[in-house]
């Protein structure tokens, strides 16, 4: 009887788990303050942690987070990755698909994780408040469905990121009101920490990853940086690649993992020593030498069971910054499993061929200090951010907030990668591209010399995209595509752009709402390198936006 009651029970529980578990969180944005590089500010945090708590689930779960603005900024939290299948209200990108939620308010963000298992990640998706905001996204795959790789020993989420001795907010309005680029970091962190740095040696700012000799880990590497790619390597070591943006990828092995902010990459590590203290390090990468960088690296320690702390560490020596070659070589060694149970469903025909110019430029400002100031556009564009929210716009159809003209390409095309225009002045505007249900992208994200070219990593909301090609200098519509990959191309949402070079990306339109499209690095979004689709809704019962909730935060 027992056994048949064991057996109902497990009946009737196979729905919930095949369907996927509603899981809860509580995001409370608080002030905490926090003591790095022997000085103490108050920073704003999740849970009063940094980096903030990691939100766990399976892929199938659906996930509400409570989110609960304690502090005296607009919040609003991005949850960087996630699809979010016809709720995009629950996408966070202020003034884009929802109004801020403002101090002493709270908002139910609330999700379901369909088709994605790996490591995402969330962060504040409002001002510069991402410095501190952020934490990583675990998505286990459904429940008895194994990875595709050997089953790690134990699996550790490594969060990189940067730190300013003063308040981000304050260095962005500086730079603001002067028109000048702002200050950098004064160092990167692993896990919220600089380690040992030499102006403040202190034996709270080291992260410290224990292992057991002879077992596999898996690696859960974010680059939650502001403004910097970063390498990472450890000592003696080398790192086998199995995903990226909660990809699968084919395996291959490195020492050296290049990630751009806003990008995730699980590596398996094997502790394939007997005893030793090893470093582990987050450096800059920017192959643009004009462009000033925080040159500091970020220092953590790999720690064999059973070695005394006093023991050396191997050291080891971290790639210049301007490692053009070892990111190179990075990026074309990523490519989708593509295996019958995950494969690349790449389009293989296009619907809309667009060029993007990324790049900077030069507008005038009166009360700068140049007189002018410095600005970032897409197609000569600089993004004009609303005063309401674009999705709440265009789901109640109110009229003025944006228009849907944005150029498909270069107004006026020019040496795209040369010396540029003389003119080096932007337009401005709130302008959306226009895509119907189901169409097949192919964006060409174009760099510009203008001013100075750099390796842009540009991240698009709502969707994955792949990678199906890139080189260096100016995109040839004549030749370029006969280098295409169209089988197995890296499937992200995240694609740091060849230096002076350009990246090919499609993607497939099966998402309604408004979704951005910006460079992650925040000075340049601050700047105005920014954009977004709007795709209308489908015909059928499950491709139209859903419904706004009740608790939507009101401008």
């Amino acid at each position: 009887m027992e056994s048949v009651r064991a057996l109902l029970f497990l009946i009737c529980l196979f729905p919930v788990l095949a369907n996927g578990l509603t899981r809860h969180y509580r995001f409370n944005i608080v002030t905490r303050k926090t003591t790095r590089l022997c000085s103490t500010k108050p920073i704003v945090t999740v849970n009063g942690q940094y980096p903030g708590p990691t939100l766990s689930a399976r892929e199938g779960d659906t996930v509400l987070v409570k989110v609960v603005n304690h502090v005296k900024y607009n919040v609003t939290i991005h949850w960087h990755g996630i699809r979010q299948i016809r709720t995009g209200w629950a996408d966070g990108p202020a003034y884009i698909t929802q109004c801020p939620i403002q101090p002493g308010q709270s908002y139910v963000y609330n999700f379901t994780l369909t088709g994605q298992r790996g490591t995402l990640w969330y962060h504040a998706h409002i001002l510069w408040l991402r410095a501190t905001v952020h934490g990583a996204i675990v998505i286990k795959p459904k429940l008895h469905v194994p990875y595709p790789f050997s089953n790690p020993h134990e699996e550790v989420v490594l969060v990189l990121g940067e730190w300013w001795n003063a308040d981000t907010e304050a260095v962005i309005n500086q730079a603001t009101k002067t028109g000048l680029a702002p200050n950098v970091s004064d160092a990167h962190t692993i896990n919220g920490h600089p380690g040992p740095i030499a102006s403040c040696v202190s034996s709270q700012d080291g992260y410290k990853l224990k292992v057991k000799s002879g077992k596999t880990y898996l690696l859960r590497i974010v680059n939650a940086a502001l403004n910097e790619d970063l390498f990472f390597k450890i000592a003696g070591h080398k790192l086998t690649v199995v995903e990226v943006d909660a990809v699968y990828t084919k395996p291959f092995t490195v020492d050296t993992v290049v990630i751009t902010p806003g990008q995730t990459t699980n590596v398996l590590l094997t502790a394939d020593k007997t005893l030793g203290q090893y470093l582990v390090t987050a450096s800059p990468f920017m192959d643009a030498m004009i462009v000033a960088v925080d040159n500091k690296t970020a220092t953590a320690t790999l720690h064999y069971e059973g070695t005394l702390s006093s023991s050396p560490i191997t050291n080891v020596k971290v790639p210049p910054r301007n490692a053009t070659s070892i990111a190179t070589s990075f990026a074309t060694s990523l490519l989708s499993l593509n295996s019958k149970k995950y494969p690349a469903n790449v389009p293989q025909e296009v619907d809309h061929s667009l060029l993007f110019t990324i790049g900077l430029g030069i507008n005038p400002c009166s009360t700068c200090v140049n007189g002018s100031r410095i600005v970032a556009a897409i197609n000569n564009v600089s993004f004009v951010m609303p005063e309401t929210a674009l999705l709440e716009a265009h789901f109640f159809n109110k009229q003025g907030v944006f228009t849907t003209d944005f150029p498909g390409k270069p107004l006026v095309p020019f040496n795209y990668t040369g010396s540029g225009p003389t003119n080096l002045q932007t337009t401005n505007g709130t302008r959306l591209y226009h895509l119907a249900y189901n169409s097949r992208v192919q964006v060409v994200l174009q760099d510009t010399g203008t001013i100075s070219p750099e390796s842009h990593p540009i991240h698009l909301h709502g969707f994955n995209f792949f990678v199906v090609g890139q080189g260096v200098g100016n995109y040839d519509p004549n030749t370029s595509p006969s280098t295409f990959n169209l089988v197995d191309p890296i499937e992200r949402n995240t694609i740091g752009m060849p230096s002076g070079g350009w990246a090919a990306i499609r993607f497939k339109a099966d998402n309604p709402g408004v979704w951005f499209l910006h460079c992650h690095f925040e000075v340049h979004t601050t700047w105005g390198l920014k954009m977004a689709f709007l795709v209308d809704n489908g015909k059928g019962p499950n491709e139209s936006l859903l419904p706004p909730p009740n608790d939507l935060p009101k401008c």
